[in-house]
């Protein structure tokens, strides 16, 4: 309640600097809004589809039906509804549903939209501004990880259709005009602007949209978001609303990730991705401080996958990933985005940092299958332990790896190192997740099979001032992660 008034007070006193003439001109720029964008949704609309799609839903055999009181005032009601008109559905029934697409080549009638907008459907008409209607003939291919679809129409005459541009164009702060068919209402138009870049949203592993506060609604998903010049610069794919409609938190699929998804689903049918064959995990404060790199900089090889293109091309656990094809990676969920959108078959190099030193490298970019473990390439493991009884070695218990410690930990005979047998509650190394069972190999990037080798390797960290010593850790399900324990 006390926030309420404060703020009605500084929007009355903006408006009153407004009108005493004292907003500068940039300010009273912003506060006339954009010029008109009639022309430009007159000259967009027609490109611009609707998309209804119907299935047929396997109904509820033998539902029963409510039980009225003989006498009761509905009794009627409820014998005419239920026996007379078949009020409850027993069998099969169909459902519809509605959403937005916009058509990318007039001539050969190509549709693009969300795949979510055409999951399951057995009929898809597409809807046109001036009323008139198309049976999609085809599904051209579909991307579940980028969720878009590309649809095949006959027209008759050529389609009015739109062209992409360029979404690394676009600033935080740019005018966009989304159209769509929201809540099923038809052609419908909104502004807005970029509120955001780079977003994740956590839907899959190359999350990158862009942010808008233009409207979008349900109904909207497929619809395109355009710039000021006409272009396509993603597609609108998602909300954050607690009620189901529009408060200013809408996202769409960056058009430079639509348009190599749409062509090679155009010439394949499906999407062919780039793959590297590794397991990377943040580069975090931490881990950057043992390795002496800035926070948040490139991505930290845990594991290489044997025969992939990474481990031909020389990769191994513990590199730090810093360009790939002369662009940097800033962050962990930055190189999965560069490499999927490689070429398969492609040179590119690399540069990255092994003990201290950057090496240049070059990798043949290999081809990502949908059923890979290696998809995502994203996550280390973070578990903790809440049962271990305590030690010497920065709060651990180690043991040199024997059969009885292999069978009881049930670890693999190609995995080498120290086993941690037990955990101080208390220690810096229980605050970073390891636990009993968990196998050092290396420590300080250095192999390890004894605890006296892993005693050596903090010494080596202490005498160079290091505050955390980086551990390479195995468990028994063969996840491989980097953990960068405090000594100090």
């Amino acid at each position: 309640m006390i926030n309420k008034p404060s703020a009605l007070f500084v929007g009355i006193g903006f408006v009153a600097l407004l009108i005493a003439g004292a907003a500068t001109p940039a300010l009273a720029e912003f506060a006339n809004g954009p010029q008109s964008v009639a022309p430009l949704a007159k000259r967009l609309s027609d490109a611009v589809v609707n998309i209804a799609t119907s299935q047929t839903v396997k109904g509820p055999a033998g539902v029963p039906l409510p039980k009225v009181p003989k006498g009761a005032p509905f009794e009627d009601f409820f014998d005419d509804f239920f026996n007379k008109r078949g009020g409850v559905p027993h069998g099969d029934r169909k459902i519809s549903s509605l959403g937005s697409g916009f058509v990318i080549d007039g001539k050969e009638g190509l549709i693009v939209t969300n795949n979510h907008v055409i999951e399951g459907a057995e009929e898809i008409d597409i809807n046109f501004h001036d009323g008139s209607k198309l049976v999609v003939d085809k599904i051209l291919g579909r991307d579940t990880k980028a969720d878009l679809a590309l649809l095949k129409v006959s027209p008759k005459k050529p389609l009015a259709d739109v062209k992409f541009g360029s979404s690394a164009d676009i600033e935080v702060g740019d005018w966009v005009l989304a159209i769509g068919n929201p809540f099923g209402l038809g052609g419908s138009v909104s502004v807005g602007i970029i509120s955001a870049k780079s977003r994740d949203i956590n839907s899959g592993p190359y999350d990158d949209y862009l942010q808008t506060d233009a409207a979008i609604n349900k109904g909207n998903s497929g619809g395109p978001l355009f710039n000021m010049n006409g272009e396509v610069i993603g597609v609108n794919t998602a909300i954050i609303s607690p009620t189901g409609g529009s408060i200013g938190i809408g996202f769409a699929v960056p058009s430079d990730t639509v348009s190599k998804v749409i062509a090679q689903l155009k010439q394949y049918g499906e999407v062919r991705r780039g793959w590297l064959g590794v397991k990377i995990q943040t580069v975090t404060g931490d881990i950057a401080e043992t390795l002496g790199l800035p926070e948040n900089t490139g991505a930290l090889v845990a594991a290489v996958t044997p025969d992939s293109p990474a481990s031909k091309a020389g990769l191994v656990a513990g590199d730090v990933i810093l360009k790939f094809d002369g662009k940097d990676v800033t962050s962990m969920r930055g190189l999965p985005k560069m490499v999927a959108q490689a070429a398969v078959g492609q040179a590119v190099d690399i540069e990255l940092l092994r003990k201290g030193q950057k090496q240049n490298t070059q990798v043949t970019v290999g081809r990502l299958e949908d059923d890979d473990d290696n998809a995502s390439d994203l996550k280390s493991d973070t578990g903790k332990d809440d049962d271990p009884k305590g030690s010497a070695i920065i709060g651990l218990q180690l043991s040199p790896l024997n059969d009885d410690l292999r069978k009881k930990y049930n670890l693999d005979d190609k995995i080498k190192g120290v086993v941690v047998e037990a955990v101080d509650p208390q220690s810096p190394a229980a605050s970073k997740g390891l636990k009993v069972g968990d196998v050092i190999v290396e420590a300080a990037q250095d192999s390890v099979s004894e605890p006296d080798d892993v005693a050596k390797s903090i010494e080596k960290v202490k005498k160079a001032g290091r505050k955390a010593v980086l551990l390479r850790v195995e468990n028994g399900k063969g996840d491989l992660r980097f953990v960068a324990v405090p000594v100090s």
